[in-house]
């Protein structure tokens, strides 16, 4: 089993920063990533990180907004998500994810994903 907990959530304006990051308990897989749900919507891929946290992935809407980057320490993954000019359309549950497998097709998918974190807040008022 490995443990995921998120922390750096808050409440910002428009056009702010909030740094998320995620501590695993343990190696989590060839994957982490990070999640979003907004209320009444379904949980959406953010950013991939994978190939020994060298390559990244994007949803098309945090393109040059959003940085996902891991430290790799000898006993645990610690995973983060700069992002940068908020929105309030940013505005959800953003949840932390480790996969097993992490195949090309499923790397922004729930599928693709084994273990999640409790998640973390982020508000962006307008």
């Amino acid at each position: 089993q490995v443990n995921l907990k998120e922390s750096g959530g808050g409440s910002v304006e428009d056009g702010g920063s909030l740094r998320l990051s995620c501590e695993a308990s343990k190696y989590a897989g060839k994957c982490m990533g990070w999640f979003r749900q907004a209320p009444g919507k379904e949980r959406e891929g953010v950013a991939a990180i994978f190939d020994g946290a060298v390559k990244t992935l994007y949803v098309d809407s945090v393109k040059g907004r959003f940085t996902i980057t891991q430290d790799n320490d000898k006993n645990k993954k610690t995973l983060y998500l700069q992002m940068d000019s908020l929105k309030p359309e940013d505005s959800a549950m953003y949840f932390c994810a480790a996969g097993l497998a992490c195949q090309p097709h499923s790397r922004l998918t729930t599928a693709g994903y084994t273990y999640w974190g409790q998640g973390t807040q982020v508000t962006v008022s307008s």
